[in-house]
């Protein structure tokens, strides 16, 4: 449009990688409709938010964001989707400067309702409820980032009892292999090196539709000029053995793994209405590390949910402790409107939360440490990233998720090089 060729949009996404993807999408779906993306010194005419709720933190910090974004641009149209908008639209759309409000369902058809408020200048807060979501968009971008991001499913039916996703996304809907593999070959296409596997609950992908992740997976491995795949999280009971020998084994996926935990405590774990056990959890880290002795494994942990008394904590303490991951992400449990677990027994105070998470970040670090200590002098391939940092180098990802920086060199970017891992080049924060 030529009106549009002069409006200008910036974006800001809270959360997940799905997240990100999704703000890709839509970044790209302006772009094909004439709006630019504003530089850093312009004041943009639109701002999309896309927002995350796993934690009532998650809500405070959308709304600080959107509070903040108004204030550095007042006559900028806020644009706010995501998991926070769908959960709570009411409390969005009463934000300074919010003019659009948009539920999971209407995500990805942002730039229709952007389109149409350039029109018409009326306030929109539109959702669909959760048990009526049922289209599934794919995604496939990269936004300016080196890695590709291909979402593969969404949605979730597991119903853990602290968790809101099932109603900010809908239920368990996947994507068809052809179209996705037709993607992957797309972004091969424009230069893609590395893709990012994401959804809600990945394992979950094909149930809808009669088809496996394990299947997808291997067609996925097959595109030419994709040289790797990352899975970006999966559940421990869809974590087969089958998909961890084959990825031992493939062409393309990395040694790398992000496995949810949530509990070291089968009774903690029991009463979340997770799927597994700690003995089935840690059957399949020790997998792992006997066919990939390198491969770098992150677990979620939430730190004391309801019913996680003191002798269930030292159980679960001790049990995370004794595990061989390579990082953990912590957080502290988040009481959320709506959910079973607020009608549990055994809640812990904040305070102690807090204590718990301090204690499990101090074994993440140490683990972490212990685990870069291992590649130093081991020969890796880097892929390099396309952004310039402030001292002047460039930074990218071995094979197993170690950051590794160089000075910078215009040649890098989106290659992959061999280097030898040494204390000097692994960046110092791998955060």
């Amino acid at each position: 449009m030529d009106r549009d060729s002069k409006i200008k949009a910036a974006y800001h996404t809270l959360g997940c990688k799905l997240n990100f993807s999704e703000t890709s999408a839509i970044g790209h779906a302006l772009r094909e409709r004439g709006v630019r993306n504003a530089e850093a010194d312009e004041h943009p005419d639109i701002i999309v938010v896309n927002t995350c709720s796993v934690t009532e933190m998650a809500d405070k910090k959308g709304r600080n964001l959107i509070r903040s974004l108004h204030r550095r641009h007042p006559d900028a149209a806020i644009v706010v989707t995501g998991c926070y908008a769908q959960l709570k639209p009411g409390e969005v759309s009463s934000i300074p400067g919010v003019e659009i409000v948009l539920g999971a369902g209407e995500k990805l058809r942002a730039a229709e309702f952007v389109t149409r408020w350039l029109d018409e200048r009326r306030r929109v807060c539109r959702t669909t409820p959760s048990r009526d979501i049922r289209e599934f968009v794919p995604t496939c971008e990269s936004g300016d980032r080196t890695r590709w991001f291909l979402k593969v499913q969404d949605g979730c039916d597991y119903f853990c009892t602290y968790c809101t996703i099932p109603y900010a996304r809908g239920r368990s809907r996947s994507g068809n292999i052809p179209d996705l593999v037709r993607m992957a070959e797309e972004a091969a296409g424009h230069g893609a090196r590395e893709i990012v596997i994401t959804g809600v609950n990945i394992g979950d992908f094909g149930r809808d539709n009669g088809q496996s992740f394990f299947d997808l997976i291997r067609a996925l491995d097959k595109v030419e000029g994709i040289d790797r795949y990352r899975i970006s999280s999966i559940e421990p009971n869809l974590l087969t053995d089958e998909i961890i020998d084959w990825c031992a084994e493939s062409r393309a996926f990395m040694p790398h793994f992000h496995i949810p935990l949530q509990s070291g405590s089968d009774h903690v774990l029991k009463m979340m209405n997770r799927r597994y056990g700690t003995e089935l959890f840690a059957e399949r880290i020790e997998h792992i590390r006997r066919v990939m002795p390198q491969a770098f494994i992150g677990v979620d942990v939430i730190a004391g949910a309801r019913g996680e008394t003191h002798e269930e904590w030292l159980r679960a303490r001790d049990f995370i402790e004794s595990l061989p991951v390579t990082r953990l992400h912590v957080f502290p449990y988040s009481e959320r409107p709506g959910t079973a677990a607020l009608k549990l027994p055994d809640p812990v105070e904040p305070q102690l939360r807090h204590e718990r998470v301090a204690e499990l970040i101090d074994f993440s670090d140490r683990k972490l440490a212990a685990f870069l200590d291992r590649q130093i002098g081991s020969r890796a391939s880097v892929l390099w990233e396309s952004t310039l940092h402030d001292d002047g180098t460039i930074q990218g990802f071995t094979e197993n998720y170690v950051r590794i920086q160089a000075p910078w060199d215009d040649s890098l970017p989106n290659t992959i090089t061999p280097v030898t891992v040494s204390a000097e080049n692994i960046v110092p924060n791998q955060g």
